[in-house]
């Protein structure tokens, strides 16, 4: 029975979890590996049944909460020289899909969850494995409803997300929008009587464009950030049908990622005027229209550097300072959902993470089996509130 890290790793790289694909056999085993150390894991499917959140507890009451997301991005046209579904050492370095986003640290949590139950905990450890973040962190929002439901939430949070072992207490919040644009088809040869709706969504990208060099030049930030103010970004553009037809249709995707002091709805209004400015230069075109609406969307996380939940994990970790990460993470709904203080703290580096041959070092995953060791003895000896106690380092593949 697998009871380490690494063997436990091994079995979550087998499953292909991409996102668009079901996950259920990976929380199938989890459950079942839980199982069979007493530990009862909820799962929480979604409407499919194909797809599952997985919660589960030691102990009673509030307590720490790990959690992690269990999906991965495609390998598709990727250069891969390792297999991507298959967990391999060489150098140092364990190879795979997810071994740093975030199945490493999915792998030492359930880890630490098994040494947990061979203790007796004064405060309860809790685990939360999740679906479907990459594409928006949705899979997560209905175990967040079951946890704003439950009669004691969490105290603390730790989503372990790559930091390179580093405690971040921010990230930027996201919204993703789409731009319809409307405008009048027609034969590509009298293409001037028409109305190209790719023009007016090319028109609209020039839009969004200024929109950020103001936000650059005159907006908030943030230095703590590797891009200190709000972005805006388009990352997709159709329309169209083929080549002597004037399109009368055109979408673009595009997204927001916004600080804590900007608000994103301020930014999508202005963002709709700029919109009535294009289609108001096309008097003769009653149907130019461009249409924007707001497909999904979530929150930011700024805990503050002062926090309980931020002493609390630097004194696992032995760190000194914090930092703030560029991409997004579920932690930002534990937080304004339910009121959980939520930090990012896992292995590996978010740089390795989405691309050919992703890795997480032995040596983070060790730290991060340390960071874990160290908050069983906080848990098993103490209150929260104490910090007194430091990591014990423990090597790569030990049981906890």
């Amino acid at each position: 029975m697998q009871t380490t890290t690494r063997e436990i790793l091994d079995r979550l790289i087998g499953f292909d979890t991409v996102s668009s694909n079901p996950n259920r056999a990976l929380m199938d085993y989890v459950a079942g590996l839980l199982g069979a150390h007493g530990i009862a894991a909820q799962l929480i499917p979604d409407a499919t049944g194909a797809k599952a959140n997985l919660y589960a507890s030691v102990g009673e009451g509030a307590g720490v909460m790990l959690s992690g997301h269990t999906d991965v991005v495609p390998v598709e046209g990727q250069a891969w020289t390792k297999a991507p579904f298959q967990l391999t050492e060489a150098e140092g370095r364990l190879y795979g899909r997810g071994t740093a986003d975030m199945k490493g640290f999915c792998a030492a949590a359930i880890a630490a969850m098994i040494a947990a139950s061979r203790r007796t905990l004064k405060t309860p450890l809790h685990l939360a494995l999740s679906y479907d973040e990459e594409i928006g962190c949705m899979g997560v929002r209905s175990l967040v409803t079951m946890l704003e439901g439950a009669p004691v939430r969490p105290r603390f949070c730790i989503v372990g997300e790559p930091t390179g072992m580093q405690v971040a207490t921010g990230h930027k919040g996201k919204v993703a929008l789409r731009a319809t644009c409307h405008g009048r088809e027609g034969h590509s040869a009298l293409a001037p009587l028409a109305l190209n709706a790719l023009h007016l969504a090319a028109e609209f990208v020039g839009a969004l464009r200024a929109e950020q060099a103001e936000i650059a030049a005159q907006g908030h930030r943030d230095g703590d950030y590797d891009v200190p103010y709000t972005t805006v970004h388009v990352g997709k553009m159709s329309g169209g049908v083929q080549v002597n037809i004037v399109p009368n249709r055109a979408t673009l995707d595009f997204e927001i990622r916004s600080l804590a002091e900007d608000d994103p709805s301020a930014i999508i209004a202005r963002l709709q005027e700029r919109a009535a400015a294009i289609v108001a230069g096309y008097p003769d075109f009653p149907e130019a229209a461009i249409v924007i609406e707001r497909l999904w969307d979530y929150p930011g996380l700024g805990t503050s550097p002062g926090a309980e939940v931020v002493n609390f994990v630097k004194s696992l970790t032995g760190g000194n300072g914090t930092i703030k990460v560029a991409f997004g993470t579920e932690g930002g709904l534990f937080d304004a959902r339910l009121g959980v203080p939520t930090v990012i703290c896992g292995p590996g580096s978010m740089a390795q993470g989405h691309k050919p041959d992703e890795y997480v070092s032995l040596e983070q995953m060790a730290r991060c089996e340390a960071m874990l060791g160290a908050l069983l003895e906080r848990l098993e000896r103490r209150l929260l509130s104490s910090f007194a106690a430091s990591a014990t380092w423990r090597p790569w593949g030990s049981t906890m």
